[in-house]
């Protein structure tokens, strides 16, 4: 994975794998995982929405917007939309669509990364803290693909409030309450539940793919998601910068030219 996010090139290809787990519980590992064992392109959440073209992030925005309102089909068109030519999906805003995923691509395969609930916790109030700062929906409104971003958060916090029946966001109990609904919501023949400890054997397994000869990708996500905000507020306030000076010329040559009519 990396901070270029290509379009997918053939629209025809569906999800092999809808992959469950939480952000912090190796979604990017498992997103280049994927890319590796399925030869194609993965739609990682925090990749593609804040890399791609700005009627990428808006589509998902248009998923949320018709799943709040209880438009079913219109829901499931849009989201076979967003995730036409990808092998397999993980992170958010995905896994707010598990149900509807699995209806969609009745042959896709759902994994589901568990992990130390603690450890999880602390480090996924964190980066949560981290995406979602009150300043966030000022600073990057003029952006274009990233001015979508905040709203798309607050989708993912409404989706999740009512998916999980949680009264906060930032609880301990998310993890154990996603990996219940997770497991219960997943035909038996179509779950798997993997441990990043145990590198590609047992995916390989499940997906029937010789095992590579290389190391599992390990990628700390805390690391990539704080070098990705700096690097979007750098060039959010580069965006206003210009946007000030050209404010502050029209304004001058405003009171210049009222000046010389005087």
């Amino acid at each position: 994975m990396s901070d270029v996010a290509s379009p997918p090139a053939d629209l025809t290809r569906r999800l092999q794998v809808i992959g469950a787990g939480l952000p912090r519980t190796g979604t990017v590992s498992m997103a280049m995982a994927y890319e590796k064992l399925l030869d194609g392109p993965v739609m990682h959440g925090g990749t593609q929405l804040l890399n791609r073209e700005d009627a990428y992030p808006r589509l998902w925005a248009r998923v949320f917007d018709a799943k709040f309102k209880g438009d079913k089909a219109l829901t499931l068109q849009l989201l076979r939309e967003a995730t036409a030519g990808f092998v397999a999906i993980t992170d958010y805003p995905g896994v707010c669509f598990i149900a509807e995923l699995q209806e969609l691509y009745p042959e896709a395969l759902v994994v589901l990364v568990n992990r130390d609930k603690d450890r999880w916790y602390k480090s996924f109030e964190m980066v949560a803290k981290e995406a979602t700062p009150p300043k966030l929906r000022f600073l990057l409104a003029p952006v274009p693909t990233w001015r979508w971003f905040p709203y798309i958060i607050n989708c993912i916090i409404k989706a999740e409030l009512a998916r999980l029946s949680v009264s906060s966001y930032l609880t301990p109990d998310l993890l154990t309450l996603h990996l219940s609904w997770v497991r219960d919501c997943t035909p038996a023949d179509r779950f798997c539940e993997v441990d990043l400890k145990e590198g590609w054997v047992p995916l390989c397994r499940v997906l029937n793919k010789p095992v590579p000869d290389e190391p599992f990708p390990r990628v700390n996500d805390a690391d990539s998601v704080t070098q990705q905000n700096r690097r979007i507020c750098a060039q959010a306030w580069m965006v206003w910068r210009v946007i000030f000076a050209a404010a502050g010329f029209l304004v001058g040559a405003g009171c210049y030219l009222l000046w010389v009519r005087l």
